[in-house]
């Protein structure tokens, strides 16, 4: 079965759309795509890392364990295989050099602080059974224009976890301008159905200009949170893509959804549905399972560029290399 089904402004400008309204607080415009690639915006704003001094680069696995420990400005030089996961503190920011610098079989975790920015970085094959990225107890975190993948929807589902994972009650998360592919399992937001005592009331996140290629599911995933996702681009999904569980309360607008099964849905893997609202998305060859109305309007403002053009802005502008 093939068909597209858009909802484009002339429908928002006459009141036709369920639950959209051209007054809706937040929403700076609707145009095409000229978002900036290089501004904090979402739940996220405010983080200011490291600060903007000249920092420490590193070439090693140990020069990043003992940089880490320190904090400030970390900037990472060519590819560091085999560092496992590494804990960063409070005022940090990990910065990439050029488009080519990062991690393999490596990663890093926010546990129990924050204030930490991670920008321009490949992230490729975690260590097993662990997350590229896990952010836990975490708070004011912002992580942009990275590459997140792994080996492809091929072997052991498990063998791996997630690409970027939001847990215990983490809060204050912008998620912007990253690639994420050939993986099974993309981001958590909200680790069990049994943790809404902790979780409730935390795990915000804004998820934009992100692009989703060959990821099986999770895109996000959100028990309990409340999560705004916006003009991002989604290619070829077999499972799931946004999934809204367990009370979550989830708006997607502005996205573009081509072969992806279950696009947005509410009533999937946990024993209570989530809350889905979506607006001026574009799908093609994908389908929803919307059980519950949502009723996010995010409290910051932004600008939602249309949906017809994030892919191809996306293509060239997400991901390493971009911003300076």
């Amino acid at each position: 079965m093939y068909f597209i089904r858009s909802v484009g402004l002339s429908a928002l400008a006459a009141g036709l759309v369920s639950g959209t309204s051209i007054n809706d607080p937040g929403v700076v415009a609707r145009q095409a795509c000229s978002a900036s690639v290089d501004e904090l915006v979402g739940y996220g704003s405010g983080t200011t890392g490291g600060g903007s001094g000249t920092g420490t680069t590193v070439t090693s696995c140990a020069e990043l364990a003992s940089a880490a420990k320190v904090g400030g400005v970390i900037k990472i030089s060519g590819t560091l295989t085999g560092c496992d996961i590494i804990d960063l503190k409070a005022d940090t920011t990990v910065l990439g050099v050029g488009a080519n610098s990062g991690l393999a079989n490596g990663g890093f975790r926010v546990r129990r602080t924050g204030n930490v920015i991670i920008r321009n970085l490949n992230f490729h094959n975690p260590p097993e059974k662990k997350d590229l990225i896990s952010l836990d107890q975490a708070t004011q975190v912002w992580i942009d224009h990275c590459d997140f993948s792994s080996e492809g929807i091929t072997g052991d589902k498990d063998r791996f976890d997630g690409l970027l994972d939001v847990t215990h009650a983490s809060d204050f998360v912008t998620i912007s301008w990253n690639k994420f592919h050939d993986h099974w399992k993309g981001s958590l937001v909200g680790h069990s159905d049994n943790n809404g005592d902790e979780d409730t009331g935390h795990l915000r996140v804004t998820y934009h200009h992100n692009n989703w290629s060959n990821v099986n599911s999770r895109l996000p995933s959100v028990r309990f949170g409340t999560v705004h996702v916006y003009n991002s681009c989604y290619e070829g999904t077999e499972t799931s893509a946004v999934n809204s569980r367990m009370g979550a309360q989830v708006l997607v607008e502005g996205s573009s959804f081509t072969n992806t099964h279950l696009a947005v849905v509410t009533d999937l893997d946990s024993k209570e549905d989530g809350f889905a609202t979506e607006r001026n998305n574009l799908f093609v060859n994908s389908d929803t399972r919307i059980t519950q109305a949502g009723s996010l309007k995010p409290p910051y403002a932004y600008t939602a560029d249309d949906a017809s053009c994030v892919c191809s802005v996306l293509a060239s502008q997400a991901g390493t290399g971009i911003i300076g």
